[in-house]
């Protein structure tokens, strides 16, 4: 898994649901596959169905022999020459946007471990800042003892959802998560070590940054390196499910000003993208 394009959580899938996972390929390149997945809730009471979320991951191939090798991908067939070239421009562009996140990636999140948040001022990074250390054990492995990209995803968004919590002290849920870029692979025996910070709130919402550092403990003498990042969308909710307005981050620092102004920029660009599908659908 090289990457997960964003994913929305349109609807929340409940205790008892059904969930019925469909996945198509939809693009290949030289030596990536795309894959679209959606899953669907289905109440086994009522029989009713609906679409809880959506999402596009990227695949690259790899060589059984030698899992370093990257190897070519056969193509599909595609119902027309439109759709093959909407799918190399939706390429093209996770391809630019995996690189401008690998530059970005190098930016440094100390771990927060034993923080003494009585020291802390509410409503500050430093204060929600969260961490967690994992040892890659059997289970979260898949073939050739690496991990698999949905283990990983969940231990960010357990982080995500901690820092997320420690903020509002409210209920909170994932709204959405934008794009999951894989940056190496994480061999069985390996210490990740998983931390979120806020980096900017809205009224009704709040951007969580979350990084993945992974240290071969074993094997690399180098120290720890950059695995995966991404950025997590939460939102408070009331006992009735209804939203709740989230306490304004208290940014303290020049970086801690800047990343919430880059995070303003994801969340109006969002919010204008949401618009213009709701006025083409209409």
């Amino acid at each position: 898994l090289a990457r997960v394009e964003r994913t929305d959580f349109l609807s929340p899938m409940s205790i008892g649901d059904v969930a019925h996972v469909s996945a198509e390929i939809t693009y290949t390149s030289k030596h990536s596959v795309e894959i679209q997945v959606n899953v669907i809730a289905e109440n086994i009471l009522t029989g009713a169905k609906r679409l809880t979320n959506r999402a596009t991951l990227w695949y690259v191939a790899l060589s059984l022999e030698n899992v370093d090798k990257v190897v070519e991908v056969p193509s599909i067939e595609y119902e027309s020459s439109e759709q093959q070239e909407e799918g190399r421009k939706r390429y093209e562009a996770q391809k630019l946007d995996r690189i401008e996140t690998k530059q970005r990636s190098k930016d440094i999140i100390l771990p927060a471990i034993n923080v003494d948040r009585q020291s802390k001022e509410p409503f500050t990074v430093g204060y929600s800042q969260s961490s967690l250390i994992h040892l890659v054990g059997p289970s979260d492995c898949a073939l050739h003892k690496f991990v698999q990209g949905g283990v990983t995803m969940k231990l960010m968004d357990e982080v995500a959802g901690i820092v997320a919590a420690r903020h509002c002290k409210t209920n909170i849920v994932t709204a959405s998560v934008d794009a999951i870029n894989f940056h190496q692979k994480i061999q069985k025996g390996s210490v990740i070590t998983v931390s979120g910070r806020m980096t900017f709130t809205s009224n009704k919402s709040m951007e969580i940054e979350v990084f993945v550092d992974v240290d071969h403990v074993m094997e690399s003498p180098k120290g720890k390196a950059s695995a995966v990042t991404a950025f997590f969308t939460y939102v408070s909710l009331d006992k009735e499910g209804k939203a709740l307005p989230i306490p304004m981050l208290k940014t303290e620092t020049e970086d801690e000003k800047r990343r919430f102004e880059e995070g303003k920029h994801r969340y109006l660009n969002t919010k204008a993208k949401r618009m213009a599908q709701v006025q083409k659908i209409q």
